[in-house]
């Protein structure tokens, strides 16, 4: 069964070792929260990457990080003494805060822009052409792993705020304009242009969906 997460990150841990292969790494991240009940096989995000835990101690966790993940992700960027936002796969019986995270990483996003408006940061982030299709004006997304409100979209980047409690809490915090975050874009948007192309023949939908086009398309 595919892990799921909920962007609600848990708390930042630290990179303890970053052991960078040819193709592939090993980290080792020192954490506390979530070593609660952490054990060997367990799924766990870190900025957002779904990775399996491959061991762990009373103050840290291992995990490999494979050449597809690191092709996709800015995990191959960290260093030791980095901070990560960390988040534990979702129980059944827990409340869903945030919106459904797999941690598999669509692209990776790059701040252009950050300024402070009263008590909140205001982030703009460059996407990715091919990502912002997914991109709606109070839509969601997962930056780093953490669920955010998207604020405004235009033709090549988001606006998100972060709330005191998100920059305290997360890296996000300490993110500075010229970094990298990763991406993954709401899921269920994911699914409806999935269902939307089989419905088309395979035709990509228009850019707006209209009640025309899916009365042509038999949906309606």
């Amino acid at each position: 069964m595919k892990s799921m997460f909920t962007g609600i990150v848990e708390e930042m841990g630290v990179i303890q070792v970053s052991d960078r292969r040819t193709k592939s790494a090993r980290l080792s991240i020192l954490a506390k929260t979530v070593l609660e009940d952490l054990a060997a096989g367990d799924s766990i995000t870190v900025n957002g990457v779904c990775l399996t835990v491959t061991g762990r101690t009373d103050k840290e966790f291992a995990a490999d990080v494979s050449p597809e993940t690191l092709t996709v992700t800015n995990l191959g960027a960290l260093k030791t003494g980095d901070a990560v936002n960390l988040e534990r796969a979702v129980q059944v019986n827990s409340r869903l805060g945030g919106h459904l995270v797999t941690g598999h990483i669509d692209g990776v996003g790059l701040i252009r822009d950050r300024r402070q408006e009263e008590d909140a940061w205001l982030l703009t982030i460059e996407i990715p052409k091919d990502l912002l299709r997914y991109c709606i004006k109070k839509g969601s997304i997962a930056v780093d792993g953490i669920s955010l409100t998207i604020n405004e979209v235009t033709d090549k980047d988001v606006q998100i705020a972060i709330i005191p409690h998100t920059a305290k809490t997360t890296t996000l915090g300490l993110k500075a304009v010229g970094t990298t975050v990763n991406l993954e874009c709401d899921l269920i948007g994911k699914y409806v242009e999935r269902l939307l192309r089989s419905a088309s023949g395979g035709e990509a939908p228009p850019g707006r969906i209209t009640r025309d086009y899916l009365k042509r398309k038999g949906m309606l």
